[in-house]
């Protein structure tokens, strides 16, 4: 599912954020991206959904090179690959329908398959009965769930996570986590940045531990191995 061989990022200010990384993670992997601040766990994410371009090697991603991908292809990768933010990155005028069906309309779906899929959607993350809510009406929590819905809403094949419980508190985290495990198991391949100690040595999944740019530990059922 994503493939990457020899890829090496450097920016313009002279950072090699990443350096000579090879890794593969198949379909239906749900995978943790840890290690210190700085050591390029963002940088490897964002090249999964093309958010930056690898300065040398490949990032193949359902069957896509995204070091050659030209930009007005981007939105077709992007339909495999749903993104959720620490953040959340709603959009604070759209209600939570608005916010999901959002990702359906920029692809032109048809008007009745957007309003049945987004509350397919809604309901699987526990929200339909708040559709016509704006974000600024809900918890964080709620919130974060709303963006795990658009992320999901237009069926990808694989969900990149950057940091999803790092704005909670510890209950609405691990109710975070239950409904990842929810999509992981109806085959959504899942990739999380995170620092959460606890979450990681817990739920035990891959772990892919990434210092100064390399990845110096790839294990199966791993544990964060960090101070939290």
């Amino acid at each position: 599912m994503i493939d990457m061989k020899g890829v090496t990022k450097k920016y313009s200010n002279g950072v090699t954020a990443l350096s000579s990384v090879d890794v593969t993670i198949k379909q239906g992997e749900f995978v943790y991206i840890v290690g210190p601040s700085g050591a390029g766990k963002s940088t490897f994410i964002k090249l999964i959904y093309r958010e930056e371009k690898p300065s040398s090697g490949t990032v193949t991603v359902g069957g896509i090179n995204t070091a050659t991908l030209r930009q007005r292809s981007v939105p077709a990768l992007r339909r495999k690959v749903g993104v959720v933010f620490q953040d959340f990155k709603l959009l604070p005028l759209l209600t939570v329908y608005e916010n999901v069906a959002f990702a359906l309309e920029v692809i032109e779906e048809e008007p009745n398959m957007i309003r049945k899929r987004v509350m397919e959607v809604l309901d699987l993350v526990g929200l339909k009965h708040k559709a016509r809510m704006l974000p600024t009406e809900l918890s964080g929590g709620e919130q974060q769930r709303v963006a795990i819905a658009r992320s999901i809403v237009n069926n990808p094949k694989v969900v990149i996570a950057d940091e999803p419980t790092g704005n909670l508190d510890p209950d609405t985290s691990w109710d975070i986590m239950r409904l990842f495990g929810m999509i992981n198991e109806r085959g959504t391949t899942i990739v999380m940045a995170t620092h959460n100690k606890d979450i990681v040595n817990t739920l035990r999944r891959r772990v892919i531990a990434i210092e100064n740019g390399r990845i110096v530990r790839d294990e199966q059922r791993g544990d964060y191995g960090y101070e939290a």
